[in-house]
């Protein structure tokens, strides 16, 4: 039972995290105020939540939302200046807001209830939305009844806004390449500051009187393509307009360049800065390789050798999109890191002989200690004689242990989940105990994982159950070590 019951007003400042429960059972909540309703943590687990990152439900309905929203706002000022409202059009006008309305009705009367916030460790149900929600449902069209058919009467509809701003912030948080839609949303900014700007040329043109000036919409064509070009050259700053010639038609002028000058600034700023962050990781990449080049050439490094760094770094980056997974994980917290090597690793962790009949927790702390390391193709991992100090876990590709006359004898193939080393993790360097047998190469490029001897007993002094079923198996590995 989630402990205590206590009431918080929910602002928007003050939610930390949302979190979409959409159950079956609704939840009480007090008239006025948002209180933190407590629930037996059996039935919150029973509730048909689909997270919002992880279930598409959710966003696929602000989807829907989003596009009703679009429709209000782009339609609403076109309607409200150009003479678009006729016997002719008026029933497609009637059909599609009424569609937009019903898709809001559902939303504020089926979804939006259903939405609660993790506050304190407490569910806490937020109704200072549904009172805007309700707000923009008002039916200020009934007034077209005595005032004629006219999109003044929906511009409460714009009140949802915040429904775009949430579903343009979920669908970035589930995209493999958000930098797509960051573009796109930029794009669609800068459309709509144009048609914003011909619905106010069109009310300037008719201010001043349609044809009166060369400056001015004549009347020609279609009014909103005419005016919508007249928005790109102007606000764009193309030039080659005509000159305004009354004081009005200057103003208007002048206002067009000053807010156009900003807006195309600021969005250009804004499209770069997406497209850098699109590509802040190859730009790393690419100085990391070229100082290394740099390097390579300053000190004279053979060419073979030059050549080999290149092929690790294109084979890296191709592979992973990164050069160190490293530096990925640690920014993580450590739940999510758990959770990430247990994933990948665990299984074949449980499969080792070695580390069978140890505590599970113990094998967990051991893959987050593991390392991951990219061989090139005929690079040796580990040589005959060499001081066994890591073991290896094969990530992707193969490793092959090769003897006889210049390593031409292939013993046997390792290939991905396979483990080799984890014998010299518990021998003693006495007597040479912990020297490698045999030679293993890379087999093709293979990417392993690597767990040192050192990390290993830092993990075990946490252990000591598992330390001396590790210490049993490892006299017992020596024992048929010495027989050999």
């Amino acid at each position: 039972m989630i402990s205590g019951t206590s009431s918080a007003t929910i602002w928007p400042s003050d939610i930390v995290y949302l979190q979409a429960f959409l159950h079956n059972d609704r939840v009480p909540r007090e008239t006025g105020n948002q209180e933190a309703v407590p629930l037996p943590l059996k039935k919150v687990h029973n509730l048909n939540t689909p997270h919002p990152f992880a279930d598409r439900r959710y966003v696929t309905w602000l989807a829907v939302v989003a596009v009703a929203f679009n429709y209000n706002i782009w339609f609403i000022p076109v309607r409200l200046v150009f003479p678009y409202h006729n016997a002719a059009n008026n029933p497609y006008w009637l059909f599609f807001d009424a569609l937009a309305d019903l898709v809001n009705v559902i939303d504020i009367m089926v979804w939006q209830p259903r939405l609660q916030f993790v506050k304190g460790g407490d569910i806490v149900v937020r109704d200072l939305r549904r009172c805007t929600d309700l707000v923009s449902l008002i039916p200020f069209d009934v007034l077209g009844v005595y005032y004629g058919l006219s999109s003044v009467f929906r511009l409460n509809r714009i009140i949802r806004i915040e429904y775009f701003f949430e579903f343009s912030d979920r669908l970035e948080s589930i995209m493999a390449k958000a930098y797509i839609w960051r573009v796109i949303r930029t794009t669609g900014y800068l459309l709509y500051a144009l048609h914003i700007n011909a619905c106010l040329f069109y009310v300037a043109s008719l201010y001043q009187g349609l044809s009166t000036t060369e400056w001015v919409y004549n009347g020609e064509g279609s009014a909103y393509l005419r005016c919508y070009y007249y928005a790109v050259r102007s606000l764009i700053n193309i030039g080659g307009l005509p000159v305004p010639q009354t004081v009005f038609e200057i103003t208007f002028q002048l206002c067009n360049f000053f807010v156009g000058v900003f807006v195309f600034s600021s969005l250009i700023g804004q499209m770069r800065d997406v497209i850098g962050a699109a590509t802040a990781g190859e730009t790393y990449f690419r100085a990391s390789m070229d100082g290394c080049v740099s390097y390579m050439n300053t000190n004279s490094i053979p060419k073979f050798v030059q050549n080999r760094v290149r092929t690790w770094y294109n084979y890296t980056w191709a592979a992973q999109g990164m050069l160190d997974e490293s530096e990925l994980l640690d920014k993580m917290p450590l739940v999510m890191r758990m959770a990430i090597a247990v994933d990948i690793n665990l299984a074949t962790f449980q499969k080792i002989a070695l580390f069978q009949g140890c505590d599970q927790q113990m094998l967990v702390d051991m893959l987050l200690r593991l390392k991951s390391i990219v061989y090139l193709p005929g690079d040796f991992v580990v040589k005959k004689g060499d001081i066994g100090k890591e073991m290896y876990v094969i990530k992707s590709g193969a490793v092959q242990v090769v003897g006889g006359p210049d390593n031409s004898i292939v013993f046997v193939t390792l290939k991905a989940g396979c483990v080799f080393g984890e014998i010299s993790l518990l021998q003693s360097a006495k007597d040479g105990g912990n020297r490698r047998t045999a030679n293993v190469k890379a087999h093709g490029f293979a990417n392993l994982f690597v767990l040192e001897k050192k990390d290993l007993f830092d993990i075990l002094v946490h252990y000591p159950e598992s330390q001396k079923v590790l210490a049993r198996k490892g006299k017992y590995v020596v024992l048929l070590f010495i027989r050999r």
